[in-house]
Formats: structure tokens, C-alpha cells, sequence
């Protein structure tokens, strides 16, 4: 194993084979004590894209505030899925579906396109050129303004989808998806999600459908692997310590170091990060 693979599993806490019912077990269980330990949180909020991440972290977010209202005879704990397309999004049936599969107890969906449209506006109006790779970011931090913005008003906590596999490329937008309060995906691959979902039943065009970020309007639909230009069974194999061409490993490293600060919180004096 090369010396930077184990030191990345070892920082992502990725294990080479789990056992499927123990980590879904896992994940409730530290949703529902993260709640429970904050007494003014009512409500856990997610983003639902229609992809894997989602699908899953939110599935975890119901199974957790289900078991509480039991548990607790609580009534004002809720799971809160949140629909955030800019304008019409073509998967939008995927997320319909993910939405349904959760079951979860409340619906809101915020259209970011005019919050989106009008910081671009702004922003070109003091002759800046704001591309599309930019707009794209904006749109993240705008789906994450809102999900706060959501907690606010429900006392909830905004659920992350950050798992191994995309921190270890930093394949999230910085204070945008990258930006929440807990993450239940934390040390699973893309693989180990996946089985996850199958142990849950989910339906399974939610769970291989080629997986997008669609943020750039120039390049819809952009596959993440095409993006990264690895792939992901490439990524989970290298995270999951076994062997992997020395390319594919060289493009992981390169995008593990390049993406150091966003897996950093802000860096202050006394850090050595910077140094």
C-alpha cells in the first residue's frame, strides 16, 4: 500500500468491508444522540437531490426521527426534506422518488434560480465576469442558504451527504454541500453506500444512476467521473486499500492534496496548515 493511501484511510476512517446492518445502525443511532444531546433541535433538514447521497443520508434522517418520536412520545420531531432545483430539473422525478422512498414528514421545495440569478446580477454589475464553473458554486451555497434558513424556522440541523469518496477528491462545493452540522455518510465509500441502499430497499435506479453534480449549465448533466476523470470504483478501491493502477492513484492523491482546505475549517494564525 502506498504511504499516502494509508495515511487517507486512516484520516476517512474507511474500512475495507463493513457490515451493512451495523452501519446503518451506526448512522441512526449517531443522528438520534446528536439531536437528543442539543435539546433545542427538533427537526433534522436535508437537500434531496435524487441521487445516492441523498437518497440515503435521508432515509437515515427518517429511520432516526422515527425512532425518537417513539422513543421520546415527541411529536414535534420531524424529518424535513428539501427540494432546491434552479428552475426546472430534468431528474426531478428521481428526487420525487427518493422523497417517497424516505418517507419523510414534510416536504418544502425552494426555488434557488432567483436568489442565483440575482448574485450574478449584482455581482456582473460591478464588471465582474462570473463564469459558469462560478455560477455553479453559487447555486451550492444558495441550496445551502436555504436548508438553513429552513432549520432557523423549525429548529432543525442541516444533514450533510459528505462520504469518503468525495472528501477524499474534495468533490463538493466549498460552504455549499460541502457546508452543514452532521454527516452520517461520514467514512463510507460510493460502494459502501450503495449497499446500504439495497439492505433499505431502495429503489434502484435511485442508487445507480451515474452520479452528477449538474451545476454547470454549459456542461448539464456532467457525470462526476468524468469530472474527476477517475473513477469511483477506482476511489473506493484505493480507500479501501487495495491495489489500484499507479494513474488512477496519482489522480486521487492529486486531487487529495489540491483539496486540502476544504476539509479544513477556517484556517487561523495558530495552524500549521498554512506554514
Amino acid at each position: 500500500m502506498r504511504k499516502l493511501q494509508a495515511e487517507i484511510i486512516k484520516e476517512l476512517h474507511v474500512k475495507p468491508e463493513i457490515d451493512p446492518a451495523k452501519e446503518i445502525r451506526r448512522s441512526v443511532d449517531f443522528l438520534k444522540a446528536y439531536v437528543k444531546k442539543h435539546s433545542f433541535l427538533k427537526s433534522l433538514v436535508l437537500g434531496i437531490s435524487g441521487g445516492q447521497d441523498s437518497t440515503l443520508a435521508g432515509k437515515l434522517s427518517q429511520l432516526a426521527i422515527s425512532e425518537l418520536r417513539q422513543e421520546t412520545g415527541d411529536q414535534e420531531y420531524q424529518f424535513i426534506a428539501v427540494r432546491l432545483p434552479y428552475g426546472n430539473q430534468a431528474d426531478e422525478q428521481d428526487a420525487l422518488d427518493a422523497i417517497k422512498f424516505m418517507q419523510a414528514d414534510r416536504t418544502v421545495r425552494v426555488n434557488i434560480k432567483p436568489a442565483t440569478d440575482a448574485t450574478v446580477a449584482s455581482l456582473e454589475s460591478n464588471g465582474l465576469v462570473i463564469s459558469d464553473f462560478n455560477k455553479g458554486n453559487i447555486k451550492a451555497r444558495q441550496r445551502m442558504i436555504a436548508q438553513y434558513g429552513i432549520a432557523g424556522a423549525f429548529n432543525g440541523a442541516v444533514v450533510g451527504t459528505d462520504h469518503a469518496a468525495e472528501a477524499v477528491t474534495g468533490f463538493f462545493t466549498k460552504f455549499g454541500d460541502g457546508g452543514a452540522d452532521i454527516t452520517p455518510l461520514w467514512r463510507l465509500d460510493k460502494r459502501q453506500g450503495k449497499v446500504l441502499l439495497k439492505v433499505l430497499n431502495a429503489p434502484e435506479h435511485l442508487y445507480l444512476k451515474t452520479p452528477t453534480a449538474d451545476l454547470e449549465e454549459n456542461r448539464p448533466a456532467l457525470a462526476d467521473e468524468v469530472a474527476l476523470g477517475v473513477t469511483y470504483q477506482d476511489i473506493d478501491n484505493y480507500l479501501e486499500g487495495k491495489d489500484v493502477s499507479t494513474s488512477a492513484a496519482q489522480k486521487i492523491e492529486a486531487w487529495y492534496l489540491k483539496t486540502q482546505h476544504k476539509r479544513h475549517l477556517p484556517i487561523n494564525v495558530d495552524d500549521n496548515f498554512w506554514k
